[in-house]
């Protein structure tokens, strides 16, 4: 997802890979190859992605509500393989796993938090920095990959539906399911400084190919359009807990951005 927190406003490359084109045989024969490699491109094996196979096991089988389908291995394996892809420097499994353990924090208001949580592993499954359609590939794709899979059609409208909002952050009134969705995504803009600091450089780092004064003009008008907003956060303990946090830091990172700008 290139969302609301880290829009730079540098120019998009909208040329299209076939191998990612949505409903294309070569995007299909794609996805096949790239679940049996899975394994291999996702490097070693380590404790937190097994922590996350085990999440997205548990998920998969309660979103299908008993019904029966493949097996759920290979689908985490393919979209881990995805979230450790070489160009992605903040868009990691480490942003996945922070996602889906702020969508727990926030359980309570979901209506369908199973949605939500498989919406958390898709919405920036495919994922291009210098390209503008992420959020509708990764829609796509979870509409593909979940209907193989077995869940529901009405679930993985639902799913697909989150993964497209996450391209505005903005939850109509009432959507519960989207509100989650956008205050776990957004949560990291209230960490403590440290870990904010480490957000910026890693966002700033998977826009390397942007020349300095395009991503200082970018990014300062990301940070003015969210410290713009009425609010940020929309469930009850986001506005809470993360708001007033989170206004301190993208003002503080503003501030740097401005202040060391070339003159």
């Amino acid at each position: 997802m290139t969302d609301h927190s880290h829009h730079t406003g540098a120019p998009r490359d909208t040329e299209t890979d076939a191998e990612l084109e949505p409903g294309t045989d070569a995007e299909a024969e794609a996805e096949a190859g790239a679940e049996a490699e899975a394994g291999i491109e996702a490097g070693a094996d380590t404790g937190a992605d097994a922590g996350l196979r085990d999440r997205w096991h548990d998920t998969l089988l309660a979103a299908r509500a008993g019904a029966g389908g493949p097996d759920p291995l290979p689908y985490a394996e393919n979209l881990l393989a995805r979230w450790a892809e070489p160009q992605r420097r903040y868009h990691t499994t480490s942003h996945l796993r922070a996602v889906l353990e702020h969508v727990d924090t926030l359980a309570g208001h979901a209506d369908d938090v199973q949605a939500v949580r498989l919406a958390a592993w898709f919405h920036d499954a495919v994922y291009r920095p210098d390209r503008s359609e992420n959020e509708e590939r990764s829609a796509a794709l979870a509409e593909r990959a979940l209907t193989e899979a077995g869940v529901p059609d009405a679930v993985v409208a639902e799913v697909a539906r989150l993964v497209r909002l996450t391209v505005t952050h903005a939850p109509a009134e009432g959507d519960r399911n989207g509100e989650v969705l956008c205050d776990a995504d957004l949560a990291v803009l209230a960490g403590g400084p440290q870990e904010y600091g480490a957000y910026a450089a890693r966002v700033r780092e998977e826009y390397g190919f942007v020349p300095e004064d395009a991503f200082r003009e970018g990014r300062a008008a990301v940070l003015r359009q969210l410290l713009g907003l009425p609010r940020l956060f929309r469930t009850p303990y986001g506005a809470a807990e993360w708001e007033e946090r989170a206004r301190h830091n993208l003002a503080t990172e503003l501030e740097l951005l401005t202040s060391s700008a070339p003159g």
